[in-house]
């Protein structure tokens, strides 16, 4: 068995971050864990539209931007599908996505691309997500899915949305500054 490089392993514990991976994954997301799985779900040129999450353990993720991508999903037109690669976590998945398929963009976690026939139709990177609330995400993402899919949502049933569990914790352990 081959030992896995240093640069390419986890950040931070997996028992830790399974809630936040849990947190998709309950709304219809499947895990890219490798760059073969990254190529094979947006290297296609199947015509089907793409949602790709970059999901990450900042505060911005847990505070918007997965409860955005959730209730967004919840949408009468959703994309045909859904993946995920977790920054920090599979490492080499998320570099060969951000490098093949999202060269033109600055590296950001969390972010969130609509991608079709391996090409960027929308892009949502972190500073556009910083700040906002889940429903201010969901409403850009919305609009976005109005735009470009044609798939009938929601992803899930809404009272299986309704015990959808949102991580909303931050992987950092430094202390808060109370100045």
């Amino acid at each position: 068995m081959s030992q896995i490089p240093i640069w390419q392993q986890p950040n931070y514990d997996p028992v830790a971050v399974q809630p936040m991976r849990d947190e998709l994954l309950a709304v219809g997301f499947s895990e890219l864990l490798t760059p073969e799985d990254v190529d094979k779900a947006l290297g296609v040129k199947d015509g089907q539209v793409v949602l790709l999450v970059i999901n990450s353990v900042c505060g911005c993720a847990a505070g918007s931007a997965r409860p955005g991508v959730c209730e967004a999903l919840q949408h009468s037109v959703i994309p045909d599908r859904l993946v995920t690669v977790f920054a920090g976590q599979e490492k080499a998945a998320t570099q060969h996505a951000r490098e093949k398929y999202l060269s033109q963009f600055p590296p950001s976690s969390p972010s969130m691309a609509l991608l079709k026939n391996g090409e960027v139709l929308f892009m949502l990177p972190r500073m556009h997500i910083e700040g906002r609330s889940p429903g201010e995400i969901a409403k850009i993402l919305t609009y976005v899915f109005d735009e470009f899919c044609s798939k009938p949502g929601p992803s899930i049933s809404p009272e299986d949305y309704a015990r959808v569990v949102h991580a909303r914790s931050c992987g950092s352990k430094i202390p808060r500054f109370n100045g």
